[in-house]
């Protein structure tokens, strides 16, 4: 016979079950919030709960102190090689993050050098992937968003050899673990390559934590363009300067008018070619002997660039070869540099080939950096260039190197007296422009959380 349930039974039953399903409810909601949230908004806030989890995996303390942590990765496609910067970050609700580390490594050659033959492109990617794998605990990796930028190797290549390259990197990414915006894989223009390297010094340095704080200016010398760009205190460099220079940045919810400006072509390499008489991506014609008096009378080699070998010797009777070699220089310069008058003002530093030069003389420490006067560069290469028969084989090209960083820091409107900082990292972390990218990144995915259309 069957047995009839009593209807305190059934009263308590109801509820329970209403409970429950109301439980699953909220679950999927929640769940299903969290996935969109992290695909397209805010990558901070699913951290929090991915630190929850990471708490009982990692050291105590890694964060702390209701921090939450979140991860980018960023890969500068260069010139000359292509690096990945993985950033952890830890950020107390409504402040300005803080970095906690930054894991750096490097491939070369560049994704430039992959321009016929696109499918040897991945290994190097792939390989660098997994660094950041091993880097990032597995709970974040589908939060963590992954970009990269090509700089001037690749605006030097024609159009179609970038996009293919471009396209193998985004296929490899998309069949990484993490993060995939549209927006991924692109070439970076100069001047947003200028912009975030000036958020890497101005974030290391406290000033975009402190409003009010004077920034500092960045000039950046890479192999293919040279960047500068400070934010300007006198509201006559803005009215003065073309509309090309100004650019409006985001940040924080802050807005900055910088003067910012990339110049393509005038990077170190870029200059040496130009100097040499050749053309960018073209071999000589013939094979013909590039001369010039900036190298060292006598001098006979052969100097690679872009992926063209070229021969290259010295004026056999070069007389007074720094004036020589700065008469090269002012014409290639010529009409090419737009000057302001607030840079003598304004506390700039100074990074890559400023700093390689610089150490490699013993203007500053090869390992600390230092700081020096722009006129010390047109002092060390009057003497180089004067000595360089000495020392033709083991650094045949100083003195053109040297004559043209300290005649583009003129062009600039720096004065002799002015003084530059010169550093590879601020409180060990490289002040490349990948950790403003990234930054500037993520600032963005977390900016339309509210519709505009009130």
């Amino acid at each position: 016979m069957r047995k009839i349930p009593n209807n305190g039974t059934l009263k308590m039953a109801y509820p329970l079950g209403l409970f429950v399903c109301l439980f699953i409810y909220v679950a999927y909601i929640k769940w299903h919030w969290t996935s969109a949230a992290q695909a397209f908004f805010s990558i901070t806030d699913v951290a929090l709960g991915a630190h929850r989890s990471q708490q009982a995996h990692s050291p105590s303390g890694t964060a702390g102190h209701g921090h939450a942590v979140f991860y980018g990765i960023m890969f500068d496609a260069g010139s000359t090689g292509t690096r990945v910067h993985i950033f952890q970050f830890a950020q107390k609700s409504r402040e300005t993050p803080t970095l906690m580390h930054e894991t750096f490594q490097a491939l070369e050659p560049g994704l430039s050098a992959y321009a016929d033959d696109v499918e040897k492109s991945t290994q190097g990617i792939q390989e660098l992937l997994d660094v950041a794998k091993q880097e990032i605990p597995f709970d974040f990796w589908k939060v963590t968003p992954v970009v990269l930028k090509a700089t001037a190797g690749l605006r030097l290549l024609p159009g179609e050899k970038a996009q293919k390259l471009l396209h193998k990197v985004e296929e490899v990414f998309k069949a990484s673990p993490f993060l995939v915006g549209d927006d991924c894989v692109s070439i970076m223009n100069g001047t947003d390559e200028g912009v975030s390297a000036w958020i890497t010094v101005n974030f290391l340095t406290g000033s975009l934590k402190t409003p009010g704080r004077s920034s500092v200016g960045m000039l950046d010398l890479g192999g293919g363009s040279t960047q500068i760009t400070f934010l300007p205190a006198i509201e006559g460099t803005l009215k003065t300067s073309p509309a090309s220079y100004i650019t409006s940045l985001q940040m924080f919810n802050r807005t900055y008018q910088l003067y910012s400006y990339s110049y393509l072509g005038l990077g170190l390499m870029s200059a040496r070619l130009a100097l040499l008489g050749g053309v960018e991506g073209q071999p000589a014609n013939d094979e013909k002997e590039l001369v010039s008096p900036c190298l060292p009378p006598g001098f006979k080699g052969k100097w690679e660039h872009a992926e063209v070998t070229y021969r290259i010797s010295g004026e056999k009777t070069a007389a007074n070869p720094h004036k020589l070699c700065a008469n090269k220089v002012s014409e290639i310069l010529r009409s090419k540099v737009h000057r302001t008058e607030e840079v003598k003002y304004v506390d700039f530093y100074a990074f890559s080939y400023y700093y390689d030069l610089a150490a490699q003389i013993g203007l500053i420490d090869a390992e600390k950096g230092g700081s020096l006067v722009v006129e010390d560069f047109e002092i060390a290469a009057k003497y180089v260039c004067r000595t360089m028969e000495t020392h033709n084989q083991s650094s045949p090209f100083m003195c053109m190197d040297l004559t043209y960083i300290s005649l583009l820091l003129q062009e600039f409107g720096f004065p002799g007296n002015k003084l530059l900082k010169l550093t590879r990292k601020i409180d060990d972390v490289e002040t490349s422009w990948a950790l403003g990218a990234i930054f500037h990144y993520i600032d963005s995915l977390k900016r339309p959380m509210v519709p505009t259309n009130e």
